[in-house]
């Protein structure tokens, strides 16, 4: 258990509060959620992910921490099934 709280402290230092990040996300979900019912399951989801990075990015300490930024540059070649 100490490792999950280890990770979870970590996490915390890079991200934020989990709470604001969930709160930030499920407001952009609740948006996209209520303007676009053609996305397929796979752009749904990928839609999504790109929301928790967004909050993320928000949230956290560092806006310019390049990990969410390429997971969000993945998430939209996987969406879109994009050549990469």
């Amino acid at each position: 258990m100490s490792n999950i709280n280890q990770t979870i402290t970590q996490r915390g230092k890079q991200y934020g509060s989990f709470d604001d990040v969930a709160l930030m996300s499920q407001q952009l979900k609740g948006i996209l959620h209520n303007t676009n019912t053609q996305l397929s399951a796979v752009q749904q989801e990928a839609v999504e992910m790109i929301c928790v990075k967004l909050a993320r990015i928000c949230a956290g300490v560092d806006p310019s921490y390049a990990d969410n930024w390429r997971d969000i540059a993945g998430y939209a070649v996987l969406g879109g099934k994009l050549e990469n």
